[in-house]
């Protein structure tokens, strides 16, 4: 697989990276230890070296998956966790003190099995602890060789700003995809001018623009969709469309909805790298594939006139998410 520079920092990765969440959390019940074990050794044999956690997924367990996973070949990969979550728990509120962030580093490392986080990201803004504070805690994290750069997830260009002057903000990730193009507004401009790169997660609108989803599909009662107002039986009906577009197109590039929905994704900037989730071989092995498919500037204004006529049915959060993001 070609590699992929994210921004100007010089941090090398394949340019399709492994969303391991899903393994663990947010999607249904965990995979079994061994299967997880399996698919992340399998994605690094087919040329991926980007391997992305946090402390809140499960929690912890997703980090501790990832650190037997990979230490066979821990030299050869890009580890990429986070801090930022109370007690690293997602639904208990934002915590990003110095403090806090110093002890999920030392925490992290121990569950990772390794000597140094490559990529520390904030999991989301923390609006009572100042970000030069933030980057600074970072900042000393790599001076003592724990870190190796900072990263932001979800936050707003104010706060790439205030980050990036302290300590060089090497990729933010955030959602981004054929149907959340939101990004393209005023945060791909400023990482661009910046010199920041770009991992978008849920390059696949979270499973939607496979066509393995539609209006009839029942969620598991742990699956975090079941709160989206997007996944809502009402607006997947509606967002069929999107799926049906993707697909028409697809059969013409002899390819998949989701290959299509990858290589778009890829076609935007040579600093953006995906990082798709899944617990499927098969899946894995279609996604990686997206890498070959050549999109064309014909190509690429044909699925834009496609998509303007388009209008994507549902938020993709719920209220009390979406006011977490772009701070």
């Amino acid at each position: 697989m070609t590699q992929r520079k994210l921004g100007k920092s010089g941090l090398e990765v394949s340019a399709i990276g492994l969303g391991c969440m899903g393994l663990s959390f947010g999607y249904g019940p965990a995979v079994d230890q061994q299967d997880g074990i399996k698919l992340i050794r399998a994605a690094f044999e087919r040329g991926v070296n980007f391997f992305d956690s946090a402390e809140a997924y499960g929690p912890f367990v997703n980090e501790e998956l990832l650190g037997e996973a990979v230490a066979p070949f821990r030299e050869q990969v890009i580890l990429a966790t986070k801090f930022g979550f109370k007690d690293g728990v997602s639904g208990a509120g934002v915590d990003s003190r110095p403090s806090s962030i110093r002890a999920v580093a030392d925490a992290s490392l121990k569950r990772l099995r390794t000597d140094r986080i490559d990529l520390f990201y904030q999991h989301r803004v923390d609006p009572n602890v100042p970000m030069e504070d933030v980057a600074g805690a970072v900042k000393e994290l790599i001076a003592e060789g724990k870190v190796k750069y900072f990263g932001l997830s979800e936050a707003g260009v104010q706060s790439i700003r205030k980050a990036h002057a302290v300590q060089p903000v090497t990729a933010l990730q955030s959602e981004y995809s054929l149907w959340w193009r939101e990004p393209e507004q005023e945060i791909l401009p400023t990482l661009e001018e910046l010199g920041i790169g770009f991992v978008p997660f849920s390059p696949l609108g979270k499973g939607f623009l496979t066509g393995a989803i539609n209006e009839n599909t029942k969620f598991d009662k742990n699956d975090f969709r079941n709160i989206v107002p997007r996944f809502d039986e009402e607006n997947r009906k509606a967002n069929q469309i999107v799926v049906d577009k993707i697909a028409e197109f697809a059969k013409k590039k002899n390819a998949t909805p989701a290959q299509v929905a990858l290589a778009w994704v890829l076609a935007q900037k040579p600093w953006i790298v995906p990082i798709p989730g899944t617990t499927k071989l098969h899946r894995l092995e279609e996604n990686l594939k997206a890498e070959q498919l050549t999109l064309t500037t014909d190509d690429l204004h044909g699925i834009e006139n496609m998509f303007s006529q388009v209008n994507v049915q549902g938020a993709r959060y719920p209220q009390q998410l979406q006011q977490m993001v772009g701070r």
